[in-house]
Formats: C-alpha cells, sequence, structure tokens
C-alpha cells in the first residue's frame, strides 16, 4: 500500500478513536445523569463533562490551541445529538441503567482517549514519561469531573479496582511501540486502546480489587 495510503488510513482511524471515544464517554456520563433523575440540562452538562473533560484539560497542559472540541465542531453536535436522543428513548421506554452499564462505557472511553491523548502528546515532542501522564488525564479525568458533577466520590480513587493502573500499562505500551518499534501510528494505537479497555473489562468482570489500606 502507498505511503500516502497509509498516512490517510491513519488519520482517519485517529479521527474514528476520537469520535468513538467521545461518544463512548458521553455515554458514560448520560447515563449518569438519568440515574440521579437530573432535567435535561443536568444530563447534557454531564455528557459534555466527560466527553471533553480530560482532553481539554490535556490541551491546557500542553498549550495547545484551540481545543480539540473547537477545532471540530463536529464533536459538539454529535454529543448534544447522542444527550437528545437518549432522554427521547428514555421517555418512551425506560431503560435499566446499572452501575456495569455505565463502567462498559467508561472502559471503551479510557482506552481510546487515553491512546489518542499519549499519541497527541508524543507529537509535540515532549518525553515518553509526560506524555503517558498527559494520556492518563485526557482518560481519566472525564470520568473524575463526572462523578464529582454528581456529587461522589470519584470511582478512579476509592473503589480500588485498577482504573488509572490500566490507563498507565496501556499508555507506556504506545509509547515504548512509538518510539522503538516500526509498526505504523494507526497500529500502535489499536493496540494500546485494546490493552487499555482489555484490562479495565477484566477488572470489572473478575472484580479484581487492590489491597486495602490499613491502620
Amino acid at each position: 500500500m502507498p505511503i500516502n495510503d497509509l498516512t490517510l488510513w491513519g488519520e482517519t482511524l485517529r479521527i474514528m478513536v476520537e469520535v468513538i471515544g467521545t461518544l463512548a464517554f458521553a455515554v458514560s456520563g448520560v447515563l449518569s445523569g438519568m440515574r440521579k433523575r437530573m432535567d435535561v440540562f443536568g444530563v447534557a452538562v454531564l455528557g459534555f463533562l466527560a466527553a471533553f473533560g480530560g482532553g481539554t484539560l490535556r490541551d491546557i497542559l500542553l498549550d495547545i490551541r484551540p481545543f480539540f472540541w473547537v477545532s471540530q465542531e463536529i464533536m459538539l453536535w454529535l454529543v448534544f445529538s447522542l444527550c437528545i436522543f437518549m432522554m427521547f428513548a428514555n421517555n418512551w421506554r425506560k431503560i435499566h441503567i446499572t452501575p456495569s452499564a455505565i463502567q462498559f462505557a467508561d472502559a471503551l472511553g479510557l482506552g481510546l482517549f487515553v491512546a489518542a491523548g499519549v499519541q497527541a502528546a508524543l507529537a509535540t515532542g515532549i518525553p515518553m514519561s509526560v506524555a503517558v501522564i498527559m494520556g492518563i488525564i485526557t482518560g481519566v479525568f472525564g470520568g473524575v469531573m463526572r462523578d464529582i458533577a454528581c456529587g461522589e466520590m470519584p470511582t478512579a480513587f476509592f473503589d480500588r479496582r485498577p482504573y488509572a493502573m490500566c490507563a498507565l500499562v496501556g499508555g507506556w505500551v504506545h509509547a515504548f511501540l512509538a518510539v522503538y518499534s516500526v509498526l505504523p501510528s494507526w497500529l500502535v494505537l489499536l493496540i494500546s486502546a485494546s490493552t487499555i479497555t482489555g484490562l479495565r473489562i477484566c477488572v470489572i468482570v473478575f472484580d479484581y480489587r487492590l489491597p486495602d489500606w490499613h491502620r
């Protein structure tokens, strides 16, 4: 396949990853708002926080302007349309919302956003360790803002089931493959996202918990 075609495929995949990750996090925010019986405005705010919070914080720290959702207005309309659709769907037929549904949507968004965050950070030329941290911020802090807005302790901080640790492992997988391998960027992105999402789903399914602190 010609190099130009590979480049175009990689860019197309990156955009797809951003869109799917944004919608996955938006779903987790909308479901959280509906579970809390918020009104339309509250549900929309949670969807926007979950979808754009981590990426916005990353862009602020990396001094990237305009923010990713400002330069890609279609993201705003996709999230807004998703919020409206889910609210109408719930009014038509009540959606049974469980914590697991929110967690699985969150796991998908986590993997995609961390991988995209590491890739965006490495593109600026910063060190690998900083790029991994930026990827974790991109993937984790949207969910943190969502939980805080719901009046809850962020899940990433208290339930002892590895969350940021999954992001850390997948982030380093992405950084090492991007720097030390000859794999194309789109394949590195897929491997990293699959690693993070897979680890998080295994944690949820098998209910693995880190040891608790003892006095």
